[in-house]
């Protein structure tokens, strides 16, 4: 039988498809230094897609930013989701979902499909996201936020950006777990 393909677009770490790769599936992380913009969909047949564009210009945490920035940062992030939004169009995977932080994304892609916290999967900080997609929600496992959650009080800057863009293991769980 061949195994099912996961591509994990902009997947950083791959905390997001760990649970398939450990599954099995054949899981294809494309994300940095690898430009989504420039990459091709395989020719095989994509089972599903993760796909979690940079949120450093779209997220609403850094609108005190965006005038300072302009707009060459957000045409610049938009094309990075669009990509991501070309490799569903192209595969026509079984489900796919693409994350993004409360922001810019509903202007442009509508209503999400769902929002969450982490703390709704079991992971004890907030960090209200949307999720566009195909895919069966997930079933909740709620746990009380974390009051001195130390990513949350973190200084604005590369290492607090780089913590919180890790995909929660309760939500990847339970992502997973709904989406087989």
């Amino acid at each position: 039988m061949t195994q099912r393909i996961i591509l994990d677009l902009c997947g950083g770490t791959g905390a997001w498809s760990k649970p398939y790769a450990d599954a099995g599936y054949d899981v294809r992380n494309i994300t940095l230094p690898t430009d989504i913009r420039l990459s091709c969909p395989p020719s095989e047949k994509v089972y599903g897609i993760l796909a979690a564009p940079p949120c450093t210009h779209l997220a609403g945490s850094g609108a005190r930013w965006w005038a300072k920035k302009g707009p060459k940062a957000l045409l610049e992030a938009l094309s990075i989701a669009d990509a991501c939004m070309r490799f569903v169009a192209l595969c026509e995977p079984v489900f796919w979902a693409l994350e993004n932080p409360i922001g810019r994304l509903p202007h442009f892609y509508g209503k999400p499909k769902m929002y969450f916290h982490p703390c709704y999967f079991g992971d004890p900080y907030t960090k209200y996201t949307a999720l566009w997609g195909r895919f069966e929600k997930m079933q909740f496992n709620t746990v009380k936020p974390e009051k001195k959650n130390r990513i949350w009080y973190m200084s604005p800057g590369p290492e607090r950006s780089k913590l919180r863009s890790i995909t929660p293991s309760g939500f990847a769980k339970a992502f997973f777990e709904a989406n087989q």
